[in-house]
C-alpha cells in the first residue's frame, strides 16, 4: 500500500475529494524529497512548503509529522519488496540481483534518512525483506555467477556497507561513491578465485 492510501485509510467519513487526494500527494512527495536533504532536520512547515500546501492543510490531511513519515517510510519499505520481486522474476539471475542490488542501496538510504527524522527508533527490518534476500542470493548461486561460499545475511552486510559517507581520510566522495563502491563488491562476489573467508558467517534471524 503506498502512503497516500494508508494515509487515507486511516481517516474516517466520507470519501475524500479528488483536491485532498492531489494534496496527499504532493505532501508524500514533498516529504521524500525533503527527508532526501534534510534527514533529520525535515519539519512540517518544510514539507508543507514543498508541497504548496498551507500547515493547517498539512495537519487536517496527515494529523502529524510523525504519521506522515511513518507512511512514507512503509512506502519505501514496499518499494523495496517490490524491487526484489522484480529481480527474482527476471531472466537473467545475475542481471537481477544487481539491479535489486542499487535499487536496495538508494532506497535503504532513504529509509534511514526517515528514520532519523522519527528519532531513529522505528525498526525496519521485515522478515519478506530477508526472505526475498535469501531467495535472491540462492538463486545466483545456483546459477553459478556468485561465490557459493557466501551466504544472504553477508550479502545483507555487503549492501550496507557500500553505502558511504561525504568523506574519508580528508577526501571528499562524489555522489557517485556508492555505486562504485557497489561495482567493486558486486565484482568480488563473481570473482573466479576467492580467498578463504575468515570467521563464520553472521547468524540469520
Amino acid at each position: 500500500m503506498n502512503a497516500v492510501d494508508r494515509l487515507l485509510g486511516g481517516a474516517s467519513g466520507r470519501r475524500p475529494r479528488a483536491d485532498a487526494r492531489r494534496n496527499l500527494e504532493r505532501l508524500v512527495a514533498a516529504t521524500r524529497e525533503a527527508v532526501r536533504e534534510l534527514g533529520g532536520e525535515v519539519t512540517a512547515h518544510e514539507i508543507a512548503r514543498r508541497a504548496g500546501v498551507g500547515i493547517g492543510t498539512f495537519y487536517r490531511r496527515v494529523g502529524s509529522l510523525e504519521t506522515l513519515l511513518e507512511a512514507v517510510l512503509e512506502e519505501v519499505l514496499g518499494e523495496i519488496v517490490a524491487r526484489a520481486d522484480e529481480a527474482l522474476a527476471h531472466p537473467d539471475p545475475w542481471t537481477g540481483f544487481r539491479e535489486f542490488a542499487g535499487d536496495y542501496i538508494r532506497l535503504r538510504n532513504e529509509l534511514c534518512d526517515i528514520n532519523e527524522a522519527l528519532g531513529g527508533n522505528v525498526e525496519h527490518a521485515r522478515a519478506d525483506l530477508r526472505e526475498r534476500l535469501r531467495l535472491l542470493v540462492e538463486r545466483v548461486q545456483r546459477a553459478g555467477v556468485v561465490r557459493p561460499d557466501v551466504t544472504w545475511p553477508d550479502v545483507a552486510f555487503l549492501l550496507v556497507s557500500a553505502s558511504t559517507g561525504d568523506h574519508a581520510l580528508g577526501v571528499r566522495a562524489s555522489e557517485h561513491q556508492w555505486e562504485r563502491n557497489l561495482q567493486i563488491m558486486l565484482d568480488g562476489l563473481r570473482t573466479a578465485q576467492p580467498g578463504e573467508l575468515p570467521g563464520p558467517p553472521p547468524s540469520a534471524p
